[in-house]
């Protein structure tokens, strides 16, 4: 029995101790699959969920996307995470006819979608089941909420994690922070590469640009009408709209995008706009919602850093300095915008967690 017992202590001993900064897809992805490998890791998270920029609320028993909603079939490391955690895939509803506003002064306009548009799926029970599922394979003391890095240090080839409420050390490290949020907001000892740091303040935030809505109801009124829920417009607030019923249709809702620029209204007005526009589109049955729900990400302050600069959607995405690793080989700088492939995407937070992973792997 004894020595039953310190053969645990030593195996347990050896581990190798990794701290991720970020429990979004990406982090908590990466820190699977490195429990696997016989890591100790340890998720901190700023926000008081996990998921990032994958945020499915539950209103009325009516889940709606606030953050990450498609999937595609070309996305095929994320269709294999769906399949291995038996989690099921649904097609957007896209039946009926679309509808599009060109100008104020007319009704939109009906139209039929094409036939042979690329299919789109989402993901039964909300795209948070996607995290729910991966967190469930932690122990609740290796994933910690509410907490923000503030700094790294990496002396005589370890690595301390400064948070606002506590130290941490560490073999290596795993930022899946958005490159632009992580260098305008985390203090690095030493300093990291110029260049980097120039990149970084240059590489777009996905979904930083975006204001998702979505309006409850009762009842899908628009298939009624034989429409898809799919509208488009030129003139707003909204630009884009789907239907966003369930996979049983037994909840319903219609979500969007909201123009940009009007981020900065107060969500009130932006809910009587939409509210509004929506009456324009499928008449004064909207006006029986149950809720209305948004999500400015531009104000996330866990997702986006504000600069006021423009940065194209994608720019720097999978650029060849995310490929490295800092601080003597201690810091690997990960998450969706660092893939070379679909940077910016689900698909591309599950292909750069299985990268930092493999890379670890003979560490």
């Amino acid at each position: 029995m004894y020595f039953k017992h310190l053969t645990f202590y030593i195996f347990s001993f050896m581990k190798k101790k990794i701290v991720i900064i970020g429990g979004g897809l990406s982090g908590i992805l990466t820190g699977y699959l490195l429990k696997k490998q016989n890591y100790s890791v340890q998720i901190i998270e700023a926000n008081n969920r996990l998921g990032g920029r994958i945020y499915t609320r539950n209103i009325n028993n009516t889940k709606v996307e606030m953050g990450a909603t498609w999937l595609w079939k070309y996305n095929s490391e994320l269709i294999n995470l769906c399949k291995e955690l038996n989690i099921e895939l649904y097609t957007q509803n896209m039946e009926g006819y679309a509808l599009f506003e060109a100008m104020n002064a007319n009704h939109p306009q009906k139209f039929e979608l094409p036939k042979n548009q690329e299919i789109s799926y989402r993901i039964s029970n909300g795209t948070s089941s996607l995290i729910e599922k991966i967190s469930n394979k932690f122990d609740d003391n290796e994933i910690l909420l509410n907490e923000k890095v503030t700094e790294i240090i990496e002396v005589n080839n370890k690595v301390t994690i400064i948070t606002d409420k506590a130290e941490y050390s560490s073999e290596y490290v795993i930022t899946t922070i958005p490159p632009n949020l992580l260098i305008n907001t985390v203090k690095f000892t030493p300093s990291l590469p110029s260049n980097l740091i120039t990149v970084a303040k240059n590489t777009h935030t996905w979904m930083k640009d975006s204001i998702k809505f979505a309006v409850v109801f009762k009842k899908p009124f628009w298939k009624d009408h034989k429409l898809s829920g799919v509208g488009f417009s030129h003139v707003g607030p909204f630009s884009e709209l789907y239907d966003h019923s369930n996979k049983n249709n037994s909840s319903f809702a219609l979500m969007g995008f909201i123009n940009s620029n009007l981020y900065s209204i107060d969500k009130k007005d932006r809910e009587e706009k939409i509210i509004k526009q929506l009456i324009k589109f499928f008449g004064d049955e909207v006006k029986d919602y149950i809720s209305y729900e948004e999500e400015v990400w531009r104000l996330a302050p866990f997702t986006n850093f504000i600069d006021n600069s423009y940065i194209m959607p994608h720019q720097n995405n999978g650029h060849s300095l995310y490929q490295k690793s800092y601080l003597n080989n201690k810091l690997h700088i990960s998450g969706t915008e660092t893939s070379t492939s679909f940077g910016g995407y689900m698909e591309g937070a599950v292909i750069r967690a299985k990268e930092i992973a493999l890379i670890l792997k003979n560490n």
